[in-house]
């Protein structure tokens, strides 16, 4: 499974992306890119299981200490952003 998420709110400057490496780590299973948008959001795109991606997206609201998140919405064309996908490994952009 797979899904592209555009994070609108305070979530650059923050350590927005770092964190989500990290939380997507330590969930496991997931596999995709993190990276800020010149409007000041960050789009993330994650491919693994279903669970895994549910765990990941209600994660993503809290963010970081310093971060605000004010919505989070699906981006079906997002995908076509990113590099294709490592199979394991998800990293900053």
């Amino acid at each position: 499974m797979e899904r592209c998420l555009k994070i609108s709110g305070r979530v650059q400057g923050v350590g927005f992306r770092y964190w989500t490496v990290r939380q997507a780590h330590a969930i496991g299973g997931i596999s995709g890119y993190v990276c800020n948008l010149s409007d000041g959001d960050v789009m993330i795109y994650l491919h693994g299981e279903e669970e895994a991606l549910n765990k990941m997206q209600a994660l993503l609201y809290q963010g970081p200490l310093f971060a605000k998140v004010y919505k989070i919405e699906e981006c079906p064309l997002g995908k076509d952003y990113f590099p294709p996908v490592e199979n394991g490994v998800f990293k900053r952009l």
